[in-house]
């Protein structure tokens, strides 16, 4: 049993190292896809074309030259044919996932669709997790900043009372005077 957790595990992260952030959309490389469905990119993109109608721009998207280079330029990679990249490659994003298991029609495609969905619903759950950790953090802060405020402006108001005592004389009460110091 141990076993498999960890191939479970191990194959989560790469797909997770396969998820992108492109035109601030979460997407997967028509290569990464076809790699995990076990199909050659060329026919992966050809059951697409045939299909288009349930692929709008929302879905899928093809990468320009610029993405390319930005893209290949995070991995410090020189040369695209290393990458396997003659084409510009598509992007797509969860709802193009989505659809290419009814396009694609295999057994695999569709066990490989549903863990890809389960990976993009942890990511999402992590993402508000750190963020309301980040919201928690900033109402802290600017809680502590305010009392940081208020701390300072008591001690000033206390240096100034003080300051003032030692100018101003001192009055004779009931027979004692008070000196000063």
């Amino acid at each position: 049993m141990k076993k498999k957790t960890t191939e479970i595990v191990l194959a989560d992260e790469r797909m997770v190292n396969k998820i992108f952030i492109i035109r601030g959309e979460k997407v997967m490389l028509d290569r990464d896809l076809a790699e995990l469905y076990g199909v050659p990119t060329s026919q992966l993109n050809q059951a697409v074309k045939r299909n288009i109608e349930r692929f709008p721009k929302d879905f899928v998207f093809q990468l320009t030259k610029q993405e390319v280079e930005n893209w290949i330029s995070q991995f410090v990679i020189s040369n695209s044919e290393k990458m396997g990249l003659r084409k510009l490659p598509y992007a797509f994003t969860e709802h193009g996932i989505l659809m290419l298991s009814s396009v694609l029609k295999s057994e695999k495609a569709v066990q490989v669709n549903i863990h890809i969905m389960r990976i993009f619903s942890k990511t999402r759950e992590l993402l508000l997790t750190h963020k309301d950790i980040l919201l928690k953090l900033e109402q802290m802060d600017k809680k502590v900043s305010g009392h940081d405020k208020q701390i300072k402006m008591l001690f000033d108001y206390l240096k100034q009372l003080i300051d003032k005592g030692d100018e101003e004389p001192r009055t004779v009460i009931e027979g004692y005077v008070k000196s000063k110091k």
